[in-house]
């Protein structure tokens, strides 16, 4: 067993009791599926709509580049709510807007349409993972954080598959406008489910005192209040923004343009592309929970929580390197192969990173700093779409240089990460480094 001295003493001391907790997490990945299903049906859709409305590439780049902007300053501004108002209310408030934005999907016929459709639903969809986040601090102790984090953020990847399901079949049956209506309604559904079942868990009824004093079992980064405009100030905040920085915009690219390359690559039509879009992300789902799996289960064999963390990153970083090979193979389940691996190597690498916030920071900053990190990345991501957009363009539809680039930022974002952090999380218990 290796000795080390930020994997906490009591760790041992307290046993896993209940699971509530675990129902929350419940919610938090139902809700995060219906996020990327409103999200992601645009995407699946683009072939079908862009026939209808005779958009370029470049028109979709700023349709994604009016999302992203929108995303960005929902991604910084709805973490600050959530640590003003609470998990229970910026959850809500959050899914409501985006989910009225989404029905509102169905309504437009125009690429400017579009672009005021998708920022509002940028402005609402920003709220989901601060305070997904924030409620995982809150309600597990770190050993545990990581796994939890891959669970919810697991229905990403569900979403991804729901999407060209629901596609496929209601715009078969009644148009491609009613799939935006489907999708947009379910989420008020969870929205009353959300605000019946959440409560903090030192005031919740279905908690028992095993489980709280499981949840409160390790200690944590002090305590301490952080104004929102400090939050850079802090390592977990710079980490966030690196790692993601470089690798959301490659995440939003697969998101948004892998159902358009495998249908101008192989020629599949929207009926086609469900069964391997389906493959890609259940793919995902599997690298979302194993890679928060992986760190936990190497701080329990004693390694440091940042040695455990960065390990698992490094890993995932590995498997998002072949993807660059996607445009050059001739059989469709090959290219699905490379972009599945990958795409499930950058959720095990985001539940990492996500959770390395809630490792450097207190629980009161979570949802701002992730907010934060978010939305500056979500800026960037929006101006890799328009580059992306044009490329396509000059290139009649060539992806070779956007997956080459895919390829080597996970790499680049670990190196980054091993640089900023503190070689031991012992060194910010008890105060903010």
């Amino acid at each position: 067993m290796l000795q080390t001295q930020d994997t906490p003493s009591r760790q041992a001391a307290v046993a896993p009791a209940g699971h509530y907790r675990w129902v929350i997490i419940g919610l938090l990945f139902v809700i995060t599926t219906i996020n990327y299903m409103d999200r992601n049906l645009l995407g699946v859709l683009k072939p079908t709509i862009q026939g209808d409305l005779h958009f370029s590439e470049t028109d979709y780049g700023n349709i994604v580049f009016a999302f992203s902007m929108a995303y960005a300053a929902g991604y910084a501004s709805m973490g600050a709510f959530t640590d003003k108002v609470g998990i229970r209310i910026g959850l809500a408030v959050a899914a409501m807007i985006w989910c009225a934005a989404s029905t509102a999907h169905g309504l437009v016929t125009s690429v400017a349409g579009f672009a005021v459709a998708r920022i509002v639903l940028g402005l609402g969809e920003g709220g989901n993972f601060p305070t997904c986040i924030k409620s995982v601090a809150t309600w597990f102790p770190v050993r545990d954080r990581a796994l939890a984090t891959g669970v919810f953020n697991a229905g990403s990847n569900v979403g991804g598959l729901v999407a060209p399901l629901i596609a496929a079949f209601v715009t078969a049956t009644w148009g491609w406008q009613a799939a935006f209506y489907v999708t947009g309604s379910v989420g008020f559904i969870w929205v009353a489910f959300w605000l019946v079942m959440y409560r903090a868990p030192d005031r919740h009824p279905r908690v028992s005192a095993a489980e709280l004093a499981y949840i409160r079992s390790e200690p944590d980064v002090a305590a301490k209040p952080i104004p929102w405009g400090k939050l850079l100030g802090y390592q977990g905040t710079w980490t966030y923004i690196l790692g993601s920085a470089l690798t959301n915009p490659v995440w939003w690219f697969y998101n948004n343009w892998v159902p358009s390359f495998l249908f101008s690559k192989f020629h599949v039509n929207l009926l086609a592309l469900g069964l391997p879009l389906v493959v890609i992300y259940l793919m995902t789902d599997v690298g979302s929970v194993l890679g928060g799996w992986l760190s936990g289960r190497l701080i329990k064999a004693g390694f440091g929580v940042f040695t455990a963390r960065k390990l698992a990153l490094l890993g995932c970083a590995c498997c998002t390197v072949p993807v660059f090979m996607a445009p050059m193979v001739g059989q469709i389940w090959v290219a699905v192969g490379l972009i599945g691996l990958a795409m499930a190597a950058h959720q095990g690498f985001s539940a990492n990173l996500f959770t390395l916030v809630s490792d450097t920071m207190p629980t009161s900053a979570v949802a701002g700093a992730v907010g934060l990190g978010g939305g500056i990345s979500s800026v960037l991501s929006g101006f890799s779409a328009v580059v992306v957009g044009h490329v396509l363009d000059a290139t009649h539809d060539n992806y070779t240089v956007v997956f080459f680039a895919g390829a080597g930022a996970y790499v680049v974002a670990t190196l980054g990460v091993h640089l900023i952090l503190p070689k031991r999380r012992g060194d910010l218990i008890g105060a903010v480094a």
